[in-house]
């Protein structure tokens, strides 16, 4: 009996084991990953830009109870430093080869990719040019594959009423005026929580994660995907591999996003989830986490 209970023991840390370590980019920069559970390798792309991974530790562990999840943090964020980030050493080619230097240190001849918010356009872009390297594609709240984002700036605003939109624009004017103190990045991520997740018990947490953003970084890879006219449209046109397209009915991201994805993606499914904002797995734990867990079956 005894050794059944160490057998056990033995078994349940070896499922939610964690490894973390640096794989090295083609210039140079040092990119931080973390590793959960064994299995199929998952590889999860966090949003932004400009932000680290910490955030998706929790979905990383999720998904990793029956699979072998990968987190990183993108260039210049977290534990991947990047000494000046400027337009020579932030894009969103670098960005790609990031992955696949990642990918490569990892020994995998291929793996499932997991894209969230801008995650998503960058997990877009790193299939349109290495699909041979993508087993599955999940865009969970997914920016999209071309800029027509950028059509629809007012969408944060709209998913908050009019107490929070006094309060974000007391807080930005703020910042326009040089103040960068964390009471003030912090006031204002409370202000933006609410458009990002329906459920108030998760304002606290995302309000921390959202104070964390580096707006010079994320201006840079905006800036980057201007100028290369990003668009993944035609190239993944050939991609015929399945698709798992996620988002909320509520999201942040319009649904013509996802539809016109779906119409590109020949092997796609588009879910629509309910009382559902930008963060599935919180507002729609049970829808999301069911749909990945069928769409992962071979």
């Amino acid at each position: 009996m005894r050794k059944l209970v160490v057998l056990l023991l033995l078994f349940g840390t070896i499922a939610h084991s964690q490894t973390q370590g640096f794989a090295k980019s083609s210039d140079g920069t040092p990119i931080f990953y973390r590793t959960f559970g064994s299995g199929k390798p998952i590889l999860i792309i966090n949003g932004g830009p400009g932000m680290n991974s910490n955030g998706f530790e929790a979905l990383a562990k999720k998904l990793g109870e029956h699979n072998l999840t990968i987190i990183y943090d993108q260039r210049a964020t977290g534990k991947s430093k990047l000494e000046k980030p400027s337009e020579k050493n932030i894009s969103m080619d670098l960005m790609v080869d990031d992955i696949e230097q990642l990918r490569q240190k990892l020994g995998f001849d291929s793996w499932i990719v997991l894209g969230h918010s801008f995650g998503g356009m960058l997990a877009s872009y790193y299939t349109s040019l290495h699909p041979e390297k993508v087993e599955k594609l999940i865009l969970s709240s997914s920016g999209g594959i071309d800029l027509e984002l950028l059509n629809h700036r007012d969408l944060v605003q709209k998913n908050l009423d009019k107490t929070y939109r006094d309060s974000l624009a007391y807080w930005d004017k703020k910042i326009r005026k040089g103040d960068t103190t964390y009471v003030t990045k912090l006031g204002r991520a409370r202000a933006l929580a609410p458009a990002y997740v329906v459920n108030p018990k998760f304002y606290a947490m995302l309000a921390k994660r959202l104070s964390q953003s580096d707006r010079a970084l994320n201006t840079l890879v905006w800036l980057d995907m201007n100028r290369m006219h990003f668009d993944c449209s035609e190239k993944l046109k050939t991609f015929t591999k399945p698709v798992l397209i996620l988002q909320g009915k509520r999201d942040i991201i319009p649904a013509e996003l996802a539809e016109r994805a779906h119409k590109v993606l020949q092997n796609s499914r588009v879910v629509l989830m309910e009382n559902c904002s930008h963060y599935g797995w919180l507002d729609a734990e049970n829808v999301y986490f069911s749909e990945i867990g069928n769409f992962l079956k071979p």
